[in-house]
């Protein structure tokens, strides 16, 4: 699917809110990115421009910070735990079928848009091993049909 035309309209107000404030690039990529979901080429070039940041600065604090995305992100997150208790009892087993499920590896989203699939190292659930965190909720205890499961029911 092809990824939506960018309204740079919408970076106005975040630019005019920072435009007498030196060293407010962060928090410029955090409103663009609150605004648009991810942080578009079309976004970064027109901060560069406005704020007379170098464009290799802002990739490289965009880069640096996992907070940041460059790439569209699908209406619905799965993030499954790889850390050593959820590893123990069968992690790897998950994100496989899950993959082979969506037709993507961990860090990508589908075509539709509708899930982007992350594996995570730690989610603090430990004693729900395995676990994984769709949306903004935590699902423990999962076998990999169980996390199918639970991604085929996501509108």
């Amino acid at each position: 699917m092809a990824q939506p035309s960018v309204d740079l309209s919408l970076l106005e107000p975040i630019l005019a809110e920072y435009a007498d404030q030196k060293g407010a690039l962060i928090p410029i990529l955090q409103h663009a990115q609150d605004e648009y979901g991810y942080l578009p080429v079309e976004v970064l070039t027109t901060i560069s421009k406005r704020t007379g940041t170098p464009l290799s600065k802002i990739y490289g604090v965009a880069t640096f910070y996992a907070q940041f995305y460059l790439h569209p992100r699908g209406r619905h997150i799965v993030r499954v735990c790889d850390g050593t208790a959820c590893h123990v009892k069968g992690a790897a087993k998950i994100i496989d079928e899950l993959g082979n499920t969506l037709k993507i590896i961990p860090s990508q989203t589908t075509d539709d848009f509708r899930v982007t699939f992350e594996v995570v190292y730690c989610l603090g659930s430990c004693g729900l091993a395995p676990v994984a965190v769709v949306d903004e909720r935590v699902v423990g205890r999962l076998t990999p049909a169980q996390m199918v499961k639970q991604v085929q029911v996501l509108a």
